[in-house]
């Protein structure tokens, strides 16, 4: 399939100037980004696409040859330097620091165009599901949570070389971190192979973290449940997250709540839920029936003749959402329930009331379906 052009790909013009493309760039890498499209293939085939513009048009080189030859200036198999996404244009990871270090305070990608590409970028962002009860949800609470970090070896004090030893500068890139490649009539800056961008190499790694300078290790995080936090949402604990590379800024820790199913309420929104099962005797004599909250009881009047399915607005009693000025309202619903398991006297005494409840005055529903059926009928 025919490539886009690489400006209608960003949707700049073919004048736009260095921070037009970027701001382009930076709009669509969002939009498309695969962490915030999983499982969608065709936001990660768009995400690439953009990608591969940016590094053509972001530096001087590689837009003068695409200029004047357009696809054919760029393509590895014509001559140029190497292709997008492969190791001579660096990978997802680079240009993905270069655009987006400055928005999470990071060092990435200094030196823009034509400049020095460092390899810093930002560390990956955590989640971690936390499964709570309604009454915690309603009220908040404050609580201790458990995460993996990384903290600086004890042995080499972070260095990475074994006691005794140091980290040398790399021979490869003489301590810069990248290296030029002519290949053609392009010469491309592309990340050292050998030091990986640090422009240092540890001839004898410490034994205790291999190398890395750090640990991982488990650390305890304060964290407070807010009142009407509801199920789904998230507590954001910024740079608890994976430490960055080569001193670049952590990621943060997302807390995702879950809120467990209640044995009574139901939660809509600020509203809660509930069914209220009542007595035939009471439903058809009336009178005051009990209802719980997440605050304690509270009591509702049913009116003589109370049906299956009558609800009860109690209002406030509901939950005062995170974003709410006002709590939701507890909605009751009666349930009126048919007696089980009766004894010969109680079956005696209920045939009793049935022969005193033959005219449909008492069964208005009875009455309503009996009309209807004769309409169907008719």
């Amino acid at each position: 399939m025919a490539k886009r052009d690489y400006y209608e790909v960003l949707g700049v013009a073919k004048n736009a100037s260095d921070d037009d493309i970027k701001k382009a760039y930076r709009k669509l890498a969002m939009k498309f980004h695969p962490d915030r499209n999983p499982d969608d293939k065709t936001a990660e085939d768009k995400f690439k696409e953009v990608k591969e513009a940016y590094e053509m048009l972001s530096e001087t080189s590689k837009r003068e040859a695409y200029d004047r030859f357009g696809h054919a200036g760029v393509d590895p198999n014509m001559g140029g330097g190497g292709g997008p996404g492969q190791q001579g244009f660096g990978g997802f990871a680079d240009v993905f620091g270069d655009i987006f270090g400055d928005i999470f305070g990071g060092q990435a990608g200094a030196g823009g165009r034509g400049g020095q590409r460092s390899n810093v970028f930002r560390g990956a962002d955590l989640r971690y599901a936390m499964d709570i009860s309604l009454e915690q949800a309603a009220h908040g609470f404050d609580t201790e949570i458990r995460v993996p970090s990384w903290e600086s070896c004890e042995t080499c004090h972070g260095s990475g070389a074994k006691p005794g030893t140091k980290p040398q500068t790399c021979r490869t890139c003489a301590g810069q971190g990248s290296v030029r490649v002519q290949q053609g009539f392009f010469s491309i800056q592309q990340t050292c192979p050998t030091c990986h961008g640090t422009g240092k190499v540890i001839p004898e790694p410490c034994e205790s973290c291999e190398g890395v300078g750090r640990i991982k290790r488990n650390k305890t995080l304060q964290v407070k449940i807010p009142a009407g936090i509801d199920d789904g949402m998230r507590i954001r604990s910024g740079g608890n997250g994976e430490p960055g590379v080569n001193g670049g800024p952590a990621g943060d820790l997302y807390v995702e709540i879950h809120v467990r199913e209640h044995a009574v309420f139901q939660r809509d929104g600020d509203d809660l839920h509930c069914h209220v099962p009542v007595m035939i005797s009471a439903a058809a004599l009336g009178g005051t029936v009990k209802v719980p909250t997440l605050g304690g009881s509270a009591e509702i009047e049913l009116p003589e003749g109370t049906q299956t399915g009558k609800t009860f607005r109690l209002r406030g009693k509901g939950i005062k959402g995170v974003r709410s000025s006002y709590p939701g309202d507890l909605y009751a619903h009666v349930v009126v329930e048919t007696p089980v398991r009766l004894t010969d006297k109680q079956k005696a005494l209920l045939r009793e009331l049935e022969t005193t409840l033959k005219d449909d005055k008492h069964s208005p529903q009875t009455r309503s379906w009996k009309d209807k059926v004769k309409e169907f009928f008719q």
